[in-house]
This record gives structure tokens, sequence and C-alpha cells, in this order.
């Protein structure tokens, strides 16, 4: 079978190295890619933003499967345009897809089938929201509803704030993204990450992580895409997870299915875990990223069986296996992020990081310059590790990371410190 996997980052590249050991594989191509993929994949310049182009690509190329990797593609309807040429997508409509195209829709979802997260206001107009603000407590958060790159959440810690805040979204910071806003109580516990593949009717629960969204060590600075990851997160006992199954995944699939959406792809939760409780923080419709990172190293099934399942609504009696090693990802990202930070950096002793059998090298922001790899992004590598526990997982990937000659980058020093440290 030939795959088109749509998307250029480290979590493209985490599916892409996995899906290159399928026995079901054919060629593998990639659109845009990145310099890491180009090595299990062959990249493709493929305008996603077309779909016309993309659906004649996948019909020269006979696609079996297009694997659509970040939430942007899905939200512009990308699978829709495809299934309606008759193209297998894995990836949920766009109708499906507002579960993370608009925060306001899933909180409406959740206060409709009585699915727990946080208290919430939703608002187009400033004047009400920062009324709203004024009679409630703090910190509270302030979040634009649309997609805004992971810039679009402020936690603020004065009304004075809150309101610059909502002033931001409407006075157009985040685009399109700020037309309306979600004003909503903030939650205080351990964040987790939980995934489920559906096919709309069939839940397939998968491992669970813990992601790190501040620049710095000890959880301080400014909130970026994720500068590491780790799985499986301790905190989310067998119990939490049935309790996440229960209350969480399974009322959203039957909630979009009873709303004639049916969500088909990978759900992925996230989670703020208070006295034992779990709520839901907001999803994503898409792998995470540097989760994903983290998972496939850590499943031991194929992955394109799994992904053709939900594709074609046949999940019931699927089942994956995962190796019971934890794994552990450290982004190493350009100095300056997630600010300005400078682009064409040279990046050296890759070879030598990725020589332990237990370790890989996930790329994302990257190019290949002859022999050279230059950084082109703001999180450019992803080093994963696994281990016997998370301890030695992140230990193997630490090492990985002090053979790598990067003069232009920085990456956090104590992923996985949670779990290291859990005294329960």
């Amino acid at each position: 079978m030939n795959v088109l996997l749509i998307g250029g980052g480290g979590r493209e590249h985490a599916l892409a190295w996995k899906l290159a050991q399928s026995p079901l594989l054919d060629t593998l191509y990639c659109a845009p890619g990145n310099a890491g993929i180009a090595e299990v994949a062959a990249c493709v310049d493929l305008e996603v933003d077309d779909h016309t182009a993309v659906a004649a690509f996948c019909r020269d190329k006979a696609i079996g499967l297009v694997i659509v990797g970040p939430e942007a593609p899905l939200v512009a309807g990308l699978t829709d345009d495809l299934e309606a040429q008759g193209i297998r997508v894995f990836g949920p409509s766009k109708a499906a897809a507002a579960l993370e195209g608009s925060k306001g829709f899933t909180k409406d979802l959740c206060a409709d089938f009585n699915i727990p997260t946080a208290a919430y206001g939703r608002f187009s107009e400033a004047p009400p929201a920062k009324a709203h603000v004024e009679s409630q407590g703090l910190p509270i958060v302030v979040k634009a509803d649309g997609l805004a790159a992971g810039k679009g959440v402020i936690i603020a810690t004065s009304h004075f704030e809150a309101h610059s805040a909502i002033d931001a979204c409407f006075s157009g910071a985040f685009g399109e993204a700020g037309a309306e806003v979600v004003v909503e109580e903030h939650l205080t516990g351990e964040e987790a990450s939980f995934f489920a593949l559906t096919d709309g009717e069939t839940v397939l629960p998968l491992a669970t992580a813990q992601d790190h969204k501040r620049a710095y060590d000890r959880d301080t600075g400014p909130n970026t895409g994720g500068m590491g990851a780790y799985s499986p997160a301790p905190v989310m006992t067998d119990a939490l997870c049935a309790r996440v199954m229960d209350e969480i995944i399974l009322p959203t699939v039957a909630a979009m299915k009873a709303r004639g959406m049916p969500f088909k792809g990978v759900l992925y939760a996230g989670l703020m875990i208070q006295d034992g409780a779990p709520k839901l923080i907001e999803y994503n419709v898409r792998f995470g990223d540097p989760e994903a990172q983290a998972l496939m190293l850590r499943l031991k099934s194929d992955l394109l069986p799994a992904l053709l399942a939900v594709a074609e609504g046949r999940l019931g009696g699927l089942s994956l296996d995962w190796h019971d090693e934890a794994a552990l990802c450290v982004v190493m990202a350009a100095k300056g992020y997630p600010d300005s930070y400078k682009k064409g950096t040279e990046i050296k002793g890759l070879d030598a990081a990725g020589a332990d059998p237990e370790v890989e090298i996930f790329h994302a922001g990257t190019t290949r310059e002859g022999d050279r790899i230059l950084a082109t992004g703001g999180r450019v590598l992803g080093v994963t590790a696994r281990g016997p526990d998370i301890g030695q997982a992140k230990d193997r990937a630490y090492a990985a990371v002090d053979k790598i000659a990067w003069p232009g980058g920085f990456c956090r020093r104590d992923i996985g410190w949670r779990a290291v440290g859990r005294k329960d």
C-alpha cells in the first residue's frame, strides 16, 4: 500500500519512522517532510492547502491511505474533500475537528453531555467577557476560541491581565482565532495526556503520556508547543484510565455521533488530575507533539493496520501491543524559542547521538544542505529514548543530547522530573 503522510514536524517523523516498519507499506510519501523524514519516506513538494492538488497526487500515486498529522488541514476540511473523491483518510471531518478548532464548541459539548471540565463562559464581545472576569476568582484562564498555534491561552493572575488578554484576542492578536473568547476556571493538579483511536463507534485507548509545556526547567518561562514528554504517565493508574474512558472519552464519542458528526481518528485529551479525579482541559484531534515521539517508541504493534481500520470504520476487535519499557523525548529548540530565533544554524553529531539502538532522533524543523543538517524552526529535534523505567530512559536521552553539537540550540534538562521524583 502507498501512504501519504501530511506534515513536517517531529510528530510526523515519529509516525513516518513507525509506518516505515510496516510490511503492508509499499511507498511512504510525506508532504512536506523534513531532513529526518527524508530518510524513511519520499518527501514531496505538495501544497497541502490545495485540496484538489492533494487529491490529484493521491490518484497519480495510487495512495491507499492519507494520514493527516497536524490540526490545521483537518480543521480546513481536507478529510472531507479527499473522502468525497473516494480516498481513504485517517483524521476527522471538518465538523468533528471542531473539537480542537473551537474551544467554545468543546466546552458546550461538555456542558450538554455532562463531561467533567472547568467552568466557563463564552463571549463574542469584550465588555461581557470582562464583566464575567470581574465576577470570578483568580487566577483565571482566557482562551482564543480557534487555532492559535498554541499561543492563544493566557493564565491571568489579575483582572487587569485578564482584561488585557481579552482585548488582545478581540483586537486581532491571534487572527481569526480570537473572534470569540472562552473564559474559564483555572484548574490545578497534575496534567496528563490520554490518547484513543476511534472509528466513530469503537474506541481503542492508547498509552498515556505527560508533556512539559514551559520553556525552562521546573516548569518556568513561557508556554511552548512542548519541550519534552514521557510515556507512560505514572499518575494515570489503571483505575484512573478507566474513569477517563467512562467519564470523558466514551461520552464524547457518543455525543459526536448523536450530533451527526462522528469522530474518526485519534482523540487526544489534555487532562487535569485533581484530587484523583480527571477533568478535560481541552481536546486535540491529532497525535501530540512531542508525545507521539514517546508513544511510537513504545508501540510494539504495526501502526498502519490500526490507522487503516479507523479510516474504514472497522476498529472493533483490533488491539495493540506496547513495550513495557518507558520512553522519554527531550526537545531541542532554537535559542530564543518560543519568541524570535535564528534559522540556518548547523547541527552536528547526530549520527553519534543516535548510535544507541534504544535512541531515536526525530527531526522537526530541519533541512539538509549537502552533508549539513540545518535548523529551520523553533522546535528542531526530539531526542527520544527507551528504558526499563522513566529514569533510565531519561538518562539515555540526555546522554544522546550531550553528543549533539549545536551551539544555536537549547533544551530543558529536567524532562521527566515529576515521574522520577514521584513518591506515591
